[in-house]
C-alpha cells in the first residue's frame, strides 16, 4: 500500500481527493490576525475580501512536523511526501525533520521519501499524479522515487497576476514596481527557476496578451507535448483559465489538461484573477 502526502499548496481535484491514496497537510495562513488554515474549511470568497481590506496582506506558516508525522501514519507502507520549493517555505525542512521524528517513535519499518517539488501549486499536484502512475505500475520503491526526481527536473511552472500588491505587501516587490506596474496595467509574466526560486520571464500591458505571452512562453518551453499532462489553476476565475485551455488546444495536443481552482496558500499569492500553468 502507498499514500501521497501533499501540502495544502498543492492542490487536489476532487477525483484524486476521492481516490483514497492521497493526503494534504495544511498550510496556516493569517490576515491582521485572524488564522486560517488551509484545509478542507478554507472559504476563498471569504479570504479575497480579506485581502481587499488589509494593508499588511496575509502571510503563511508551512505546517509543523507533527502534523506531517501524523500523516505518515497508517497502512501504507511507501510514503511519498511533496512539497512546496524549498526556496520558498519551510515546508519541506518540516517533512525532512517529521521522517526523523516518526522513526525514532514508531517501530514499524516504513519507505518514506521526501520531495523538493521545486515548484508549488499544481507543479506539485502534478508531482503527485507521476508518483501514482509509476505506483500503480508496479515500480519499485526506490525507482519510484528516481524517476520522480527525473520528473521534478523536468517541470516547469508559469503564472500572470492580476495584481501585484499581495507580493509588494509580502515584501517580494518594490513599492514603486507594484505602482508603475498597476497605474500602467502592466502584468508581469512569472515562472520557476531550476533552483525552485520566482523569476520574472516577461510581461505585456493587459491580462489578455500577458496570459498569451504566458502560454507562449510555456510551449517554447515544453517538448513532447502528446506526452505530457498540463495543469492550469485559477483564483477565482473560472472563464478564463477555460480560455487560457481552449487556446493551447487550438495550438498543442497535451495527454491530458487539467483545470483547478486555488486553495488557501496558491491563492494568497495569486490573488483574485491570477492564473497558474505547470507542466
Amino acid at each position: 500500500m502507498y499514500k501521497i502526502v501533499i501540502d495544502s499548496c498543492g492542490e487536489l481535484t476532487e477525483e484524486l481527493k476521492a481516490d483514497g491514496h492521497f493526503c494534504n497537510v495544511p498550510l496556516e495562513l493569517d490576515i491582521d490576525g485572524t488564522k486560517i488554515v488551509d484545509d478542507e474549511t478554507f472559504n476563498q470568497a471569504d479570504f479575497l475580501e480579506r485581502v481587499r481590506h488589509s494593508h499588511k496582506g496575509p502571510h503563511s506558516a508551512c505546517p509543523s512536523p507533527e502534523r506531517y508525522m501524523h500523516a505518515y501514519e497508517g497502512e501504507a507502507e511507501n510514503i511519498y511526501v511533496v512539497t512546496l520549493s524549498a526556496k520558498l517555505s519551510g515546508s519541506y525542512n518540516s517533512a525532512m525533520v517529521a521522517v526523523s521524528m516518526y522513526e525514532e517513535e514508531h517501530n514499524e519499518k516504513k519507505n518514506i521519501y521526501v520531495f523538493n517539488s521545486k515548484s508549488a501549486s499544481i507543479g506539485e499536484t502534478l508531482i503527485g499524479m507521476k508518483i501514482q502512475e509509476l505506483e500503480e505500475a508496479g515500480v519499485p520503491f526506490a525507482e519510484v522515487c528516481k524517476q520522480t526526481e527525473s520528473y521534478i527536473d523536468e517541470i516547469n511552472t508559469f503564472f500572470v497576476l492580476e495584481t501585484l500588491e499581495t507580493l509588494r505587501k509580502a515584501g517580494r516587490l518594490s513599492n514603486f514596481k507594484a505602482l508603475v506596474a498597476n497605474t500602467l496595467n502592466i502584468k508581469p509574466v512569472m515562472g520557476s527557476t531550476d533552483e525552485g526560486s520566482i523569476q520574472q520571464l516577461g510581461q505585456a500591458r493587459g491580462m489578455k496578451k500577458a496570459l498569451a505571452k504566458m502560454v507562449e512562453d510555456m510551449l517554447a518551453k515544453t517538448k513532447r507535448y502528446e506526452e505530457k499532462v498540463l495543469a492550469i489553476a485559477h483564483c477565482n476565475c473560472p472563464e478564463r483559465a477555460q480560455l487560457v485551455k481552449e487556446s493551447i488546444e487550438r495550438v498543442a495536443h497535451f495527454k491530458k489538461i487539467l483545470i483547478v481552482d486555488t486553495a488557501g496558500v496558491s491563492s494568497m499569492y495569486a490573488n483574485d484573477g491570477g492564473v497558474i500553468l505547470a507542466v
